[in-house]
């Protein structure tokens, strides 16, 4: 009977040791295979702040969602908040995300004047801050992250030019408060510049559009018509939205499909209207490649790498250090082998008008 006692006590022990060193192997397994969490020196998980101007538009949805994306990718957190275009309140939102404990801001700012006010309250708190595809102007600013704005008014130019060398052109602009507008005027001016001085183009129109929204961009190409009797032969447009606008006006007048016109950001309704006829061309500027750069970047310097950039652009204070990627025409010949063999938008959404 004790000899029965100690076998059966033996082989409970042995089971026992088999258990408990199966069971460990099997959770090391499942914590290998999860996404490992960076820390930062107090050891509690990096946090990047993301203060955005707005989402009222479609492109700077895509911007939230790749950036959140490719931020936890790298184990990192991200806040994210959004101010509808008010400065006020993109202020106010990047102060708390400021005293929340984040280890790093970027800003996609309204207005680039006042967010310098946001850049000196980061770095107060010891806080670095990236600007994203819009630059801060005069301030200690970190980094800027974008594509080539100029470039982009450049493309816009040239595309035009080629179509109409010699007529009346109007210029709609994007936000005054907003220095991609500028930069993006002086890229389109450059081109045009020559054309001017010899005669071939008149600039007939030349306004901002406040907020860069399609009913201020309507409302000043109906001026436009409507002060130069609708002589005008080209239109340059700041973005896809404000081109939206315009060509609602020309519509109303019976001239759209007639009056070539400029955007950029290739937006859906943009390439939309390319397809139909109505919009010549857009600028497309990978929002995935830009988005994966300010992640990467953000994530090194909250953990404390130094980053260094070949590039500086001046913002009326400093030679901010800059990553600035390059922009794509795109027209109705090489949309399928650009924003949809990027996966940008999908064949059927870009073709959907003229599949019906």
């Amino acid at each position: 009977m004790k000899l029965r006692t100690i076998v059966l006590c033996f082989l409970s022990v042995v089971w026992m040791l088999v258990a408990c060193t199966d069971t460990p192997k099997q959770v090391l397994e499942t914590v290998q295979t999860e996404k490992p969490t960076l820390l930062d020196e107090n050891h509690a998980p990096i946090r990047i702040g993301f203060s955005m101007d707005t989402l009222l538009e479609e492109r700077w949805l895509k911007d939230r969602d790749l950036f959140k994306e490719a931020v936890e990718a790298l184990g990192a957190e991200v806040e994210i908040v959004a101010a509808s275009g008010d400065d006020a309140l993109q202020i106010s939102q990047a102060e708390a995300l400021i005293h929340s404990g984040i280890d790093l801001l970027v800003i996609v700012p309204h207005n680039a004047e006042a967010s310098a006010a946001i850049v000196h309250k980061a770095h107060l708190s010891g806080i670095q801050v990236i600007a994203y595809d819009r630059l801060v102007k005069n301030a200690d600013l970190d980094l800027y992250v974008s594509f080539d704005n100029e470039q982009v008014g450049e493309m816009q130019a040239k595309a035009i030019t080629a179509l109409v060398p010699k007529g009346n052109y109007a210029f709609i602009g994007g936000a005054i408060t907003d220095n991609n507008a500028h930069l993006l005027k002086q890229g389109v001016f450059k081109v045009l510049r020559p054309y001017i001085e010899r005669g071939d183009i008149n600039i007939v129109y030349d306004q901002w559009t406040e907020d860069w929204t399609p009913v201020n961009a309507r409302a000043n190409m109906e001026e436009a018509l409507r002060t130069t009797n609708m002589q005008i032969d080209a239109v340059i447009a700041a973005n896809d939205a404000t081109a939206g606008g315009v060509i609602q006006a020309l519509a109303a007048k019976g001239l759209a499909g007639k009056v070539p016109v400029a955007g950029q950001d290739a937006d859906l309704a943009g390439v939309q209207r390319i397809v139909v006829g109505t919009q010549t061309m857009t600028v497309y500027k990978p929002i995935q490649m830009l988005t994966k750069e300010a992640a990467e970047l953000a994530v090194a310097m909250a953990k404390g790498k130094k980053v260094t950039a070949e590039q500086k652009v001046n913002n009326g204070k400093i030679e901010v250090p800059s990553v600035l990627l390059t922009p794509i025409a795109v027209n109705e010949q090489n949309l399928d082998r650009t924003v949809i063999s990027d996966g940008f938008h999908s064949s059927e959404d870009v073709y959907k008008a003229i599949l019906k």
